[in-house]
């Protein structure tokens, strides 16, 4: 995958890749060439193995997600997720597990990291350029697979009421909010915390708590709160006036589709699945089968996320090199996304997925020459 580097050779690094369902194959193999000319530029030792999910799985064993693909994921130092089309799996009783859910709870993946940034030539749907992350709690909340220790989280005690449980701890608030205020240090230093607690007293009345106590350890970062439906409504308002912004699970699932897609497309956004110890690059969009194997998706997304995860383990090993070519492969997307003639279908550009690939392999390989 990469050259033998010059001088002291860089620790291996060992990265799981999930393709996934739909285009995931397509994106998944478009990522795979840009960090092989990230390889080659900056001396990475990458040791690529794959594993199966989702349908091609679900034929082979039985489910969607094997334990042994599992077992690989928490061996491995990086996982590169596909999209999956968990919509259409069978129940879970007939083997249809949901991978990305799956993964994020037995890897305690608690932070979703998603930034939503405009690029330059490429302007924001909305407003001025916008330059925000938003740092969602992934592991509890009003999603069903995830609030509940043996049974779902949604369920019918009769015919005609249907339920849900949103779990809401004072262990997973306060991490959120502490792994916000780091980054934020990083940036701009301002965190908005999005809750409803005007309605959700007791669960959105703990997440502040935990929150507001966490603000009070970091003085230099200034800290303000916005109501949910407000904040959707400021985001189309000036999105721009937002650094970084810590929500529960389904607050931050929205908003950082309306953000990323107001600050370009969602096609461009990437993602990270980070926990303690583990980290799974997955691309905000889904699976998108209806245009699956045409040679038509945009694996930007994907792309930028992988980007993410080289930047998390250089944060982990002290290795500035990572961060480096991170950097760089956000650099080329930037590049070849500024020209027209360098886009992808969906942005109104000429090229397929192996050739918006390829361009951005090339553009990674002159950004480190540079």
């Amino acid at each position: 995958m990469s050259k033998p580097p010059s001088g002291a050779p860089s620790a291996p690094i060992d990265l799981l890749v999930m393709e996934g369902d739909g285009i995931g194959p397509e994106i998944t193999a478009a990522t795979l060439q840009v960090l092989e000319a990230a390889a080659r530029a900056f001396d990475l030792s990458l040791r690529i193995t794959h594993a199966d999910i989702g349908f091609a799985a679900l034929r082979a064993s039985g489910t969607t997600f094997p334990d042994t693909a599992f077992e690989q994921a928490r061996r491995a130092a990086g996982v590169i997720l596909g999209p999956v089309s968990h919509n259409e799996y069978p129940p879970v009783a007939k083997g249809g597990l949901n991978p990305s859910g799956e993964l994020r709870k037995r890897l305690d993946l608690f932070a979703n990291i998603r930034p939503a940034r405009s690029r330059d030539g490429f302007p924001p749907r909305c407003g001025r350029p916008v330059d925000l992350v938003i740092v969602r709690e992934n592991t509890e909340g009003f999603y069903a697979d995830r609030s509940m220790f043996v049974g779902p989280g949604e369920f019918m005690p009769t015919p005609d009421i249907a339920l849900a449980v949103r779990k809401i701890t004072r262990a997973g608030s306060t991490r959120i909010a502490e792994a916000a205020f780091r980054l934020a240090r990083q940036r701009r230093r301002k965190v908005t915390a999005v809750h409803k607690g005007n309605v959700l007293r007791v669960s959105d009345g703990l997440f502040l708590e935990c929150v507001r106590a966490v603000a009070r350890e970091f003085p230099d970062v200034a800290y303000e709160e916005r109501l949910i439906d407000a904040m959707a409504a400021l985001l189309v308002r000036d999105a721009s006036a937002f650094d970084v912004i810590v929500t529960t699970n389904m607050f931050g699932d929205i908003l950082s589709d309306e953000a990323s897609e107001i600050a370009g497309s969602l096609g461009l956004a990437p993602s990270l699945n980070a926990g303690s110890d583990h980290a799974v690059a997955q691309a905000q969009h889904g699976s998108a089968p209806d245009i699956a194997g045409l040679d038509r998706a945009n694996p930007s997304s994907l792309i930028g996320s992988a980007a993410m995860l080289l930047a998390w383990l250089g944060e982990r090993r002290g290795d500035a090199v990572l961060h480096k070519a991170a950097a760089a492969i956000e650099t080329a997307l930037d590049r070849v996304i500024a020209m027209p003639e360098g886009r992808t279908a969906d942005l109104g550009g000429p090229l397929g997925t192996k050739a918006f690939a390829a361009r951005v392999a090339a553009a990674v390989e002159a950004v480190a020459v540079a």
